[in-house]
C-alpha cells in the first residue's frame, strides 16, 4: 500500500508541474516573448525553461520568481500556480492588484495591505451592514450633484 501511495504523490507533483509549465506558456505567449527571450530575461537556458513548459520539470520558488520578473508578472502568482502558494483571499480586486503590470511588487504588496486591513475591521465591526442600515434599505445614495441641484432649487413663487 506504501508504494501505491508514493505513485499517488508523484502524479499529482508531475501534475502540478505540467500546470505551472502550461501557466509559464501561456503567460509568455500572452506577453509575445519568445522562449529564447524569456529564458534570457529570467537568467535560465533555453533547454531547462523549455523542460518547465513541458512539465517535465518543477523549478523552484527562486526559478519561478525569475521567470515572473522576466515576464513582469507577480511571483505570487506563479507561486499559486506551482501550488507553494495558496490562493491569497480578497476575490477578484486582490487578483486585479496582483496582476498590474504598472506597480511594483511593493505597491501591489501595500494595497493588498490596505485592503485586507479593511476587510478586517469591516468584518469585526459590520460596517457595511451599519452602513446600509443608516441610508435605509430603500434609500438610494445622492450624488454630491445631485444634493447641490436640489439645494439651489426655489420654490416656485405664487
Amino acid at each position: 500500500m506504501p508504494r501505491e501511495l508514493d505513485k499517488s504523490i508523484d502524479e499529482a507533483v508531475a501534475d502540478l508541474g505540467r500546470d505551472i509549465g502550461e501557466y509559464i506558456r501561456q503567460q509568455r505567449n500572452t506577453a509575445k516573448i519568445s522562449l529564447r527571450q524569456l529564458a534570457k530575461l529570467a537568467g535560465v537556458s533555453n533547454p531547462y525553461l523549455s523542460q518547465i513548459e513541458r512539465g517535465l520539470r518543477k523549478p523552484s520558488a527562486e526559478i519561478l520568481q525569475q521567470i515572473a520578473k522576466g515576464l513582469r508578472i507577480s511571483a505570487e502568482a506563479l507561486y499559486v500556480e506551482a501550488g507553494i502558494l495558496e490562493q491569497r483571499e480578497g476575490g477578484a480586486l486582490a487578483d486585479a492588484i496582483v496582476a498590474a503590470p504598472d506597480l511594483t511588487e511593493r505597491q501591489k504588496q501595500v494595497l493588498l495591505d490596505v485592503y485586507e486591513s479593511f476587510r478586517r475591521e469591516n468584518a469585526a465591526t459590520g460596517a457595511g451592514d451599519r452602513a446600509t442600515a443608516k441610508r435605509g434599505s430603500t434609500a438610494k445614495p445622492q450624488s454630491t450633484a445631485e444634493r447641490d441641484s436640489t439645494a439651489n432649487q426655489t420654490e416656485p413663487e405664487e
